[in-house]
């Protein structure tokens, strides 16, 4: 069983857990390239920004953070396996109620509509995954992250694996020294998420 302790430790020292539905096991990942997004630099593309002009979802924080994480542990139309195990899912729970862990919730007509969530410690955030039910809920949570995060004044937005989603959402790769560097000054500051 991954204690939480563990957890806290490992993202202090640049790793996140990462399961094999195949095997039911857990491994420690710590890419050589690692996906982040500058803060200053997200700019929501044209049509992101007609929809949150629309104000079609309304944003949420922590109401339904254990639906959150289960929809997106739920494996993708493409794929057949999913990171996200249940071992994984208990400890982010647990996290959750020591404060450390937080969804962002797009809803729309009262439903959740999509959404993310990740880990906050420090000037640090690290998104750990995102779904969406109806289209853009979930790109509508993560502008609101950001803009969150630039609010508070966090350094570091954490993207860990990058694909095409979270580059055309403005994520860059960048060397493990490099992200090492961010993270150890991220973590050295004093931000609370809420």
């Amino acid at each position: 069983m991954i204690r939480v302790e563990d957890v806290l430790r490992a993202y202090r020292h640049g790793f996140f857990p990462m399961a094999d539905s195949r095997e039911g096991t857990v491994s420690w990942c710590q890419p050589y390239q690692r996906a982040v997004v500058p803060l200053d630099a997200f700019r929501p593309s044209r049509s992101l920004r007609r929809v949150i002009g629309e104000k079609r979802f309304t944003i949420k924080i922590d109401s339904a953070f254990e639906r959150v994480i289960r929809a997106c542990s739920l494996p993708r139309s493409t794929e057949e396996e999913t990171w996200l195990s249940e071992e994984i899912i208990e400890v982010f729970l647990k996290l959750r109620r020591l404060g450390v862990a937080h969804s962002i919730e797009s809803w729309q007509d009262g439903e959740l509509a999509g959404g993310l969530y990740g880990i906050s410690m420090g000037g640090a955030f690290f998104g750990e995954s995102m779904f969406f039910i109806r289209p853009n809920a979930s790109k509508v949570a993560f502008a609101w992250l950001v803009a969150h995060l630039r609010r508070k004044g966090y350094l570091l937005l954490d993207a860990q694996i990058m694909n095409p989603h979270l580059e055309s959402l403005g994520a860059i790769e960048i060397p493990h020294d490099d992200y090492m560097a961010q993270l150890e000054h991220a973590l050295g500051e004093k931000i609370f998420f809420l």
